[in-house]
This record gives structure tokens, C-alpha cells and sequence, in this order.
């Protein structure tokens, strides 16, 4: 959080959100307990006291405090050396789904385009370095392999390498894509990872201008995608469409002959309901 002085109060700023509290409302708690649970992630599923205080900037003796809480409220657990999610956690996400009109309104939709074609097609939003699956289909012919690229309900992929992710970021002005990229630093993932800030925002505008974005292998070997921004009335992006299947079952001249009239088709119907 960046402090600044609006209206003469001290005022805290997400630079994440753009969010504004002030200092009074704002409860260091809260903000400390779900620093912890941030931590958590796909490459990371267990923490200690030493690995929490670390990542979250506490002391040893504040992260076991916060631990012990949130092991006592249920939504960690604790195998006498590492503390790891509980099922509990899932009660924000399954809310979230359950709740949230843009899932709701994608599902019949995306379930239509895996009967038309029986591949693999998500919906994704932009937190923080990542894209997250808010909605998804499977082809349930598919056999070669089971969910590539991770596609189930609120994965977490890095948008620096995956066409959702490129695509959301290519929506973002310039001045924001540049902090962004001062926050996340781009990782090689594979060989065909960019990562360089230089090429990556002429990627990102190049991206803009043709409306649509084709990625191959950045993220993982053998898995290609092809993604377009999704609309909302006012004429701002809110999330992408796309489709990921293995390189050795389609081409690149297919995905974008074949499906992205699909796709883009599929993002305007949605444009129009959301």
C-alpha cells in the first residue's frame, strides 16, 4: 500500500485496484491475514513460520500468530511441520462462481463451442501477474490428454505467457503495462518465453491492433492457444475467450481460420448480454 494526502487525510492507496481507504477504516489485521494466505499459490502449497515471515514481511512471532489464527478459523491446515489450504478456502471461490453473472452468462456459451469443435475453451480475468479461469469447457471426447495448460476453475497462470493473459495485458494503457512490468518481471517459463520489457510492449501492442492474440509453448511445451477480448458495454475489456489444445492435435492455420470466428463471434454475443 502507497500512502498519499488526499483531502488533507492520510489516505491509503492499491496501486493493484486503484483503491483508496483511509488510514481509520483500514484494518492491518485483515490485511496481514490475507497477506498469509497469498503466499499460497500453484508453485507453492505448504508454508512454515520462517517461509511466511519472509514472504509477508513479518516477524516470526506476528506470521505464527497469524498462522495459529487462521489454522483455528479453518482454513489452514497443519501436518506438524508445514501449514497447507484447507477445503474452507474453497468457500470464497465456490461464492465467487456461484455468484458472479460473467461465469454464469460464459458457460452455455463456451459449452456450445466445445459441441461445434469438442476442444478446450476458458474464460479468463487479469489479478495481479496472473489470469485466472473464471469459467471453462472440456471436450469430453478428448482422451490424449486431461486439462492442458491447467485449465480448471480458478487456476492461475502467468499472463506473460499465455494468449488470455497477453490479451488482457495488451488492453491495459502503456503506462500501465510499463508498472506493470515493473512489478512482475518477466520469467522464462520455456525457451520460447519473452523476456524482454522492449519486445514484450510491441508484442502487447501489436496484440491491441489485430484483436486477437496467438501463443505458443510460452507457457508450457506442446500446448498452444488462441485468445480475444471479451467487452463489456462500455466498451472496456473485462476478460478473455480461448481456446488451448495440444500442439500435436491442431495447427496454427486452423486455430485461427477455423476457430477464431468462433471465438470472436462468441465474444460479441457475450458483448451483448453482459
Amino acid at each position: 500500500m502507497h500512502e498519499s494526502k488526499l483531502e488533507d487525510k492520510k489516505i491509503l492507496h492499491n496501486p493493484d485496484n486503484q483503491k483508496n481507504i483511509r488510514h481509520e477504516d483500514f484494518i492491518s489485521g485483515i490485511s496481514k491475514g490475507m497477506a498469509i494466505l497469498d503466499c499460497f499459490g500453484s508453485e507453492r502449497h505448504r508454508l512454515n513460520i520462517s517461509i511466511a515471515a519472509e514472504k509477508t514481511g513479518m516477524t516470526r512471532a506476528a506470521a505464527r500468530r497469524h498462522l495459529l489464527t487462521l489454522e483455528y478459523l479453518g482454513y489452514l491446515e497443519f501436518d506438524g511441520h508445514y501449514y497447507y489450504l484447507a477445503p474452507k478456502i474453497l468457500k470464497f471461490s465456490g461464492a465467487y462462481l456461484s455468484g458472479s453473472q460473467l461465469p454464469k452468462i460464459c458457460q452455455p456459451l463456451l459449452n456450445l463451442l466445445t459441441t461445434q469443435t469438442s476442444l478446450i475453451y476458458s474464460v479468463m480475468v487479469l489479478d495481479g501477474f496472473e489470469a485466472i479461469t473464471i469459467a471453462r469447457s472440456a471436450a469430453h471426447q478428448q482422451t490424449d490428454r486431461v486439462n492442458p495448460y491447467g485449465l480448471h476453475l480458478g487456476n492461475r497462470l502467468p499472463a506473460h505467457a499465455t494468449s488470455a493473459g497477453k490479451i488482457l495485458l495488451a488492453y491495459l494503457d502503456l503506462e500501465e503495462q510499463k508498472k506493470w512490468l515493473e512489478k512482475y518481471p518477466l520469467k522464462r517459463l520455456t525457451k520460447f518465453s519473452c523476456t524482454d520489457n522492449t519486445a514484450f510492449l510491441k508484442i502487447l501492442e501489436e496484440i491491441k491492433e489485430q484483436d486477437w492474440c496467438y501463443s505458443c509453448e510460452e507457457h508450457e511445451l506442446g500446448v498452444h492457444a488462441l485468445a480475444v477480448p471479451i467487452h463489456g458495454p462500455k466498451g472496456n475489456v473485462v476478460a478473455a475467450l480461448n481456446i488451448v489444445s495440444p500442439t500435436a492435435k491442431t495447427t496454427k492455420e486452423y486455430l485461427v481460420q477455423q476457430i477464431m470466428p468462433l471465438l470472436l463471434e462468441t465474444a460479441r454475443e457475450l458483448r451483448n448480454v453482459i
